[in-house]
């Protein structure tokens, strides 16, 4: 099978030469010290000799004076395209060593492709729109994963919202893990973007997973990669994972509490150790990545049940910043609502409207469980569903549920409409009184019993009137 092999492929060297100098404008073939052995019979005809057999023997650059061939001899490397300028004309050549069967150079070959570069007008064009079409792809991808957000897009200067922000500039400032914790609605991402496009870090990709929405089963490929055929089905040329997508730039994991005990254990070791292994390589990969995860479960207490690791716990939680809830900032609702209500208008193409001071009172007497989420899908409802200049009360009142009565109030005669919201903060003060009393006014211990930071208390205390 092997002499057969290697009869094949003479045979394929020798027709290939054949076909090319038939082919070709012009061939040449030079020795070990690039002197002219032969050349086809277009060739001397194309350089203008008039005596072709005076060629034999003598160097190429006698011959060819812009020739490339004793290069490509000496280097033993070919040069597959070139454009080479003889007297007034140019042509397309290429030019390949020759080697004998111990691979030494013995020589080499060069064709005249085409006797006039235009030729190459159709492949250069092809080749200068793939480009092109690889470097828009290129410029898409980058801009994907820029942030869109910035602090200037925390709508909010309320002392928790301002207090927020402080934190959160700071926090760009350095290179530490983040956690960001807080309701569902309240900004998380937001707040996680704005940090990478204030810290040193901007330049450098943003790239975002919701733990929450990956299923369990592909979480593992979805951060570290899988290696080309790594199962039956991979992809061939292999699939990079969100370590190696946010390489120099920011990782924000968000609803990090659903990520199960055995991937903790695996992202532990990789920010530790800032290497992984993609899914079917056993081959080290390293990745510079500053990590932001988010959350709206109770860590700690996971932490205390055991579903939560603790060292993963103490990783994450260098710097630990809060998001409030929208009815603990209600000093924010004017200007939220506005900038709300502008957004929403450019983005359905409609005229921007205005929101009255009822309407905002309105907003006011709803306990916003699903926070600013809630508010943007309650006014884009409001709008789209109103024909007015300004978004009045009796607008929001026809999409939004009617103010509850708390149940303490509920039996007294005559007794006023109380809105969740004024139940949600009544609650709210007799569980701080309380917490507070049994502590003997240590707010740092208040707070603890409360499951809320020392700061969050003292903002609900001045926000109660406490």
């Amino acid at each position: 099978m092997t002499s057969r092999g290697e009869t094949l492929r003479e045979l394929a060297s020798q027709s290939l030469l054949s076909h090319f100098a038939d082919l070709c404008e012009g061939a040449v073939i030079v020795d070990a010290e690039a002197r002219v052995v032969w050349m086809s019979d277009r060739y001397p005809g194309r350089l203008g000799l008039d005596d072709p057999a005076a060629a034999i023997g003598r160097p190429i650059e006698e011959v060819i004076p812009n020739s490339q061939m004793r290069q490509v001899v000496e280097s033993g490397r070919p040069i597959m395209v070139d454009i080479m300028d003889f007297g007034d004309e140019a042509f397309v050549v290429t030019r390949l060593p020759l080697r004998d069967a111990s691979g030494k150079v013995v020589g080499g070959v060069g064709f005249m492709l085409y006797d006039d570069p235009r030729h190459l007008t159709p492949v250069v064009a092809r080749f200068q729109r793939l480009r092109a079409d690889l470097a828009e792809a290129e410029r898409k991808l980058v801009a994907e994963r820029r942030t869109r957000y910035s602090f200037a897009s925390f709508v909010g200067v309320g002392p928790a919202c301002a207090e927020l922000k402080g934190a959160a500039r700071r926090a760009a400032r350095t290179a530490s893990s983040v956690l960001i914790v807080g309701e569902t609605g309240t900004g998380k991402e937001l707040l996680a973007q704005a940090i990478h496009a204030a810290s040193p870090r901007a330049g450098g990709p943003f790239v975002a997973v919701n733990i929450a929405a990956v299923p369990e089963t592909l979480l593992e490929a979805e951060f570290f990669g899988v290696a080309p055929g790594a199962y039956t089905g991979a992809d061939r040329r292999g699939r990079e994972g969100k370590f190696k997508l946010a390489d120099g730039g920011t990782l924000f994991l968000d609803e990090i509490g659903d990520m199960s005990l055995t991937l903790q254990a695996k992202l532990l070791r990789t920010l530790q150790e800032r290497e992984f292994e993609s899914v079917g390589s056993n081959r080290l990969q390293t990745a510079d990545v500053r990590v932001i995860a988010a959350t709206s479960r109770d860590l700690e207490r996971m932490v205390a049940e055991g579903s939560f690791r603790a060292d993963l716990y103490y990783r994450l939680n260098v710097i630990r910043l809060e998001t409030p809830p929208l009815r603990a900032r209600t000093e924010d609702m004017p200007l939220l609502a506005e900038y709300l209500v502008e957004q929403i208008c450019r983005r359905q193409g409609m005229p921007v409207r205005g929101i009255s001071a009822d309407a905002i009172e309105r907003l006011r007497r709803h306990a916003w469980p699903g926070n600013v989420r809630e508010l943007s899908n309650v006014l884009e409802r409001a709008l789209l569903m109103s024909d007015g200049d300004v978004l009045e009360a009796a607008d929001l009142e026809r999409v939004m549920p009617p103010p509850t009565v708390p149940a303490n109030a509920a039996g007294r005669a005559g007794a006023d409409t109380v809105g969740l919201a004024e139940a949600v903060a009544h609650a709210e003060r007799n569980a701080i009184v309380a917490a507070i009393d049994r502590c003997h006014g240590n707010k740092a211990q208040a707070a603890r019993m409360l499951g809320i930071s020392r700061a969050a208390l003292y903002e609900k205390i001045a926000a109660l009137g406490l």
